[in-house]
């Protein structure tokens, strides 16, 4: 959520940031300036009628002392009976206008909220405006692959080495679902252990989060309400009430381990990674080329994920990006780093760099990591604060990124790593998981 002050200070500001990102939200921003002014309106009216109502409480308190003294001395009190039935009839009126006064205020303020909501992020003023076409490379990382023969698709190599079975994967649970076996279920998992003895040995704390999550889950992560439809909803949860999702990513459970918490400085900052399963619903319709693992319902997935400082938020996110990077040099992989233009980083973030890997056969990149910083749009969200040296309250940042997402990296493994007799090479660094073994080779 944004800072409303920043929106009542520069509007034209704010309008202009969001239509980098492709988002025109002139509108909602008008309609948040006019609903501020009528809470602040009616607030004020409140407190006046608060103060008044006051006035004659005391004042009665007076008239009352003032006849109970003229009944000692056996004077006319109807004078003073009269002024307090008239104030006594007046603090109802006020009483009266005063619920109607908090029932108004409640609708705004609950329109206030609900267009706040609604608002993306703002980008950081150096990404370029517009979508994907203004993306720019930063670097690219590792040799390209050569192949003296025709390479194979990573469904024919999978399929022939008995890695996946994508047939049964679809037979078990639909379209965009595909089955680990044999050795290829080894190689998911030596990819996993990978990334996570590397992210403890950097010092993140791991996590296993719940992989039901609430509403408010989503809603702090930014994704609820405008993307509440693109996740699986539980029908039949225990609790009763309340909406519960699959978690698309494990960044929506980590953004809300300190929803409204009070953080100390000391505390920051907060580095964790949590494995899961990711579950989404738009697999899709693609394109004939994206076709086996490139795009599932379900996949796994290392998430990283920081607490930090406004101050301490830029080094993080070079942080994450390096470790990113890292990790899929490490399996001596080509790929490349994109910084993200203003309109295709997502709605929460204020910067993306993208870790795309290169998959032969779609003789182009695919993301298997996005570095991202949301600054403190989701903090505000979930209320995340925390307590500075000086003793003020603040907002802290949130940082995220994936290390690594494995249904991309898996394909381009085998489709870098082929052979000519159609064995493929296994990373150095995966190895010591497979019992040292160098080469998957058919049976």
């Amino acid at each position: 959520m944004l800072d409303i002050k920043k929106i009542k200070e520069n509007p034209d500001a704010v309008k202009a940031g969001l239509k980098a990102k492709e988002v025109d939200c002139d509108a909602v921003i008008d309609r948040i300036l006019e609903l501020d002014i009528q809470v602040r309106s009616l607030k004020t009216s409140t407190e006046s009628k608060t103060a008044e109502k006051n006035r004659l409480s005391k004042e009665n308190g007076k008239l009352f002392g003032q006849k109970k003294g003229a009944e000692k001395r056996g004077e006319d009190v109807s004078a003073l009976d009269a002024q307090i039935a008239a104030n006594m009839e007046a603090s109802v009126k006020i009483d009266e206008a005063i619920e109607g006064d908090k029932a108004s205020l409640k609708v705004l303020d609950e329109e206030l909220y609900t267009a706040m909501l609604s608002l993306p992020n703002l980008p950081d003023g150096d990404l370029l405006p517009g979508g994907k076409e203004n993306n720019e490379p930063l670097r690219y990382i590792g040799e390209k692959h050569s192949f003296d023969f025709e390479p194979k698709h990573h469904v024919d190599l999978c399929t022939d080495l008995g890695l996946i079975d994508y047939e049964r994967g679809v037979k078990l649970a639909g379209g965009g679902n595909w089955m680990y076996t044999g050795m290829g279920a080894r190689l998911e998992w030596a990819l996993l252990n990978y990334f996570i003895d590397t992210h403890t040995a950097d010092g993140y704390d791991f996590i296993l989060p719940p992989h039901m999550l609430e509403y408010q889950c989503g809603l702090t992560a930014g994704q609820f309400p405008k993307f509440a439809d693109e996740v699986f909803k539980i029908s039949n949860h225990p609790t009763e009430g309340g909406t519960f999702y699959m978690l698309p990513t494990a960044e929506a459970a980590l953004a809300s381990v300190y929803r409204d918490e009070i953080l100390t400085e000391a505390d920051l900052p907060k580095k964790f990674f949590a494995y899961t399963p990711c579950f989404r619903r738009e697999a899709g319709s693609h394109r004939a080329d994206e076709r086996g693992m490139v795009r599932g319902h379900q996949f796994n997935k290392v998430e990283m994920f920081q607490f930090t400082t406004p101050e301490g938020s830029d080094e993080a996110f070079e942080e994450l990006v390096t470790k990113a990077e890292k990790l899929v040099a490490g399996l001596g992989l080509h790929f490349r780093t994109v910084k993200l233009a203003a309109g295709d980083c997502s709605a929460s973030m204020a910067r993306t760099y993208d870790i795309e890997i290169l998959i032969p056969s779609m003789n182009g990149y695919k993301e298997v990591s996005s570095v991202s910083n949301a600054r403190d749009y989701q903090a505000r969200r979930g209320n995340i604060r925390y307590r500075r040296g000086d003793g003020k309250l603040d907002f802290v940042h949130t940082l995220n990124g994936s290390g690594l997402a494995t249904s991309r990296i898996f394909p381009a493994i085998v489709e870098q790593n082929q052979q000519k007799d159609g064995s493929v090479v296994i990373p150095e660094c995966l190895r010591k998981y497979l019992g040292g073994l160098e080469v998957i080779e058919k049976k």
